[in-house]
């Protein structure tokens, strides 16, 4: 495994991303992404947890996790990829939270679909936060990412029915973006917003806020 070149730190912001070999499918139906959800929570601790809990259909939101890793401000699952706005613990490390994530997925999707070998493109990749502006950017472009499926251009070419998009958007259940709605759900859990700047303390008008958020930041 080779060494990355910037360590990563606490205190720092960092957008974790990856998708499946040759851009294949890593979720293809409601269980993956759900699957994958619960590890977003269930593997963000300092000790181990035991895999049957998922495979006994038990919850594992009710798992005591004790000292966590990471802090995960924002989400996005894709079919073939996924995005995670994170920053780590004193106590924990990114790299430990993500072996322990793609590899507890891995043999769920191996063992289900009957296949061996490595799913994900290489290890994760990880971009530093480094300022203010491009933190609250990343809050957007995240939560928006699911656009590209309905409208595929939308970055390039603009949103042509904002509405459409609106509604895709409160109704896409596997991103974080109903979490910051305030839509009652148990993968809320999953999130630690308190360790990450209160860029959208209004509900109401966070849906306005991260598009017009994104649309200055694309064309400045």
């Amino acid at each position: 495994m080779s060494i990355r070149k910037k360590p990563l730190v606490f205190g720092e912001y960092y957008h974790i991303y990856n998708r499946g070999n040759s851009k294949q499918k890593i979720f293809h139906d409601q269980e993956d992404y759900f699957r994958f959800l619960s590890l977003l929570y269930a593997c963000n601790s300092v000790n181990n947890f035991r895999i049957q809990i998922l495979n006994k259909n038990e919850s594992p939101y009710d798992f005591d996790r004790g000292v966590l890793l990471v802090n995960i401000g924002a989400y996005c699952l894709m079919p073939n990829h996924f995005h995670i706005l994170i920053t780590q613990t004193k106590k924990g490390s990114i790299s430990k939270f993500m072996q322990k994530l793609t590899t507890a997925y891995v043999m769920y999707y191996n063992k289900k679909y009957e296949r061996t070998g490595g799913l994900f493109e290489g290890r994760f990749k990880a971009e530093h936060a480094d300022s203010d502006n491009y933190l609250k950017y990343l809050f957007s472009y995240i939560h928006l990412n699911p656009i590209k499926l309905i409208d595929k251009e939308w970055k390039e070419q603009g949103i042509r029915n904002k509405k459409e998009a609106l509604e895709y958007l409160n109704n896409y259940q596997y991103s974080s973006y109903v979490d910051y709605l305030g839509k009652e759900r148990i993968q809320n859990k999953i999130l630690n917003r308190k360790a990450f700047p209160n860029y959208f303390p209004n509900r109401k008008e966070f849906s306005k806020e991260i598009f017009e958020w994104i649309s200055f930041n694309e064309t400045n």
